[in-house]
């Protein structure tokens, strides 16, 4: 859990080496999967020092029993109690498919497992600043359904019209950072490939009135 320390003005994760390639989900709505195991992914390189790129094919299968519906959609708090069970295997021993299947998992291949998980206060981007800030990248859920979102190419994105309730999509913060004038932005890790926003990334407007719900369940 995050303690009241300094917290720096800017943090990107990714040049500390705790954070995977982006990744494409498909034609899978397991958006929950890719945010859960970027999220462990990073806790597992600080505890450890490996950055491993887990599983999310293992979650669309086997995480059902915990409320979870594979490509249908799915919560990050259910894929960490999964792990908590049972583990996390590596992307490697069990590879993405973009489709349902059958649970394949193996005990003896996990490379990790998750002891707890904390949740941030919600719609506090302070207190979402001080996770990433201290915690490392951090799984949150946003409202995604906008074309603006999907069409993102570059710079700040601001949108007064997006929900802070009804989230549709869940990705990683893995850092913040403001630009030049000023204006604060979070650096966040999509899973639509590289080939959208800037290389699988967006710059999301922070401080902004939890804009698109990002605080609202990190």
């Amino acid at each position: 859990r995050p303690t009241r320390m300094l917290v720096p003005d800017s943090i990107d994760w990714r040049k500390k080496g705790l954070v995977t390639p982006i990744k494409d989900q498909g034609d899978c709505g397991s958006c929950w999967a890719f945010s859960a195991t970027g999220a462990l992914e990073g806790q597992l390189k600080r505890k450890k020092g490996k950055l491993i790129s887990l599983s999310e094919q293992q979650l669309v299968d086997c995480s059902t029993d915990m409320g979870n519906e594979g490509c249908n959609g799915g919560y990050m708090n259910d894929a960490f109690r999964y792990w908590m069970q049972n583990g996390a295997e590596s992307e490697s021993d069990y590879p993405y498919t973009a489709m349902d299947g059958k649970c394949k998992f193996n005990s003896s291949k996990v490379v990790t497992k998750v002891s707890k998980f904390v949740k941030v206060p919600k719609k506090r981007e302070d207190q979402l600043k001080l996770s990433v800030a201290q915690v490392g990248p951090v799984s949150v859920a946003i409202d995604a359904a906008s074309s603006g979102f999907m069409l993102y190419k570059k710079g700040i994105y601001q949108d007064n019209t997006c929900s802070q309730q009804y989230l549709d999509h869940a990705v990683l913060v893995v850092g913040y950072d403001a630009d030049m004038a000023g204006q604060k932005y979070w650096i966040v890790k999509n899973s639509w490939g590289e080939d959208w926003g800037q290389r699988g990334y967006i710059w999301m407007a922070r401080d902004k009135g939890n804009m698109c719900g990002i605080a609202t369940m990190a």
